[in-house]
């Protein structure tokens, strides 16, 4: 007898004939029979469904009868009009009694927290397996994470992603017009959806974020579940330093008391930069002293792997 190898890439001898020409019949009469039920539990009459669903009451008959080898574009169109997904008229377990059914109805309106809890809770995994050679930067703007997180990438031969850069490349404008149109809401919503994109699609770079990405509790939780993470900081005054040495003077334009300001800044996330798996401090040290510092906590602590 042949084999079949599914999609997990387990094999099993291949059904032969007889056996479909059982399996057709059963899936029909179990379409036929959720349909009659939902229709009856919804207390719409045939012809009532027909209007709603472009299907002929004869035929709709004919489907509530096991008769009726309908199609997948018009059984669509009948669960659209029953409201239910099509899924649930021809899955093999009974939606109105499955637990299963039921959660994965639940998972689907569930927030990302909560779902990557179920997640965790059904398929655990050690955190080390879920970070894999994932690395992230937090910590304040001036503190230097994408000066080091690229020279890093390029020293340990891994990407180095700026998640701003990722942002802007998917969405095709700059963060600042970005702001401008979707607000601080929606600029977070992108920032989530990146990061949520980086994960799928990388298992080991280093990230660069935003200093602000830790007061969003949802986002922040998922970076520190699937990321090594490491808050590089420096003295107030130097990273004020090193953005005016950038060019900007933004910060302090027209703004006397923007030191005491970034000085609260730091205070206040203080606690949530210290969630982070390490910490580097780059005061007083040259970029090459970081970089090299960054490298051996990286490699000794096996965050790339």
């Amino acid at each position: 007898m042949s084999e079949i190898t599914n999609f997990r890439g387990e094999t099993r001898p291949a059904q032969d004939k007889s056996e479909i020409d059982q399996v057709v019949p059963a899936l029909i009469s179990r379409v036929g029979e959720r349909v009659r039920k939902a229709r009856e539990r919804k207390g719409i009459p045939r012809r009532v469904l027909s209007d709603r669903s472009g299907v002929s009451p004869r035929y709709l008959a004919q489907l509530e009868a096991g008769e009726g080898n309908i199609s997948i574009g018009l059984l669509q169109r009948v669960a659209v009009a029953l409201d239910h997904r099509i899924e649930w008229l021809i899955g093999e377990e009974d939606p109105w009694t499955s637990d299963a059914v039921r959660v994965a109805d639940l998972y689907r309106g569930a927030t990302s927290s909560i779902q990557q809890a179920v997640l965790d809770l059904l398929a655990p995994q050690t955190p080390e397996t879920q970070r894999a050679g994932r690395v992230c930067l937090v910590g304040l703007r001036g503190a230097g994470k994408s000066t080091l997180g690229s020279m890093a990438g390029k020293e340990l031969g891994i990407p180095f992603v700026e998640l701003n850069s990722e942002i802007e490349s998917q969405s095709g404008m700059p963060v600042s017009e970005l702001m401008a149109l979707y607000g601080q809401e929606g600029y977070r919503q992108l920032e989530a959806q990146a990061i949520d994109r980086i994960i799928a699609t990388h298992d080991s770079l280093i990230l660069a974020v935003a200093g602000g990405i830790v007061a969003e509790p949802e986002t922040y939780t998922n970076v520190l579940a699937h990321f090594h993470t490491i808050w590089i900081k420096a003295r107030p005054d130097e990273h004020m330093a090193r953005v005016r040495a950038q060019g900007d003077e933004r910060p302090m334009a027209g703004n006397p008391e923007a030191m005491e300001q970034l000085r609260s800044i730091l205070t206040s996330r203080e606690a949530l930069y210290g969630r982070s798996l390490a910490q580097l401090d780059t005061s007083d040290q040259t970029v090459d002293q970081s970089l090299a510092s960054l490298i051996t906590m990286v490699q000794e602590r096996g965050f790339t792997g």
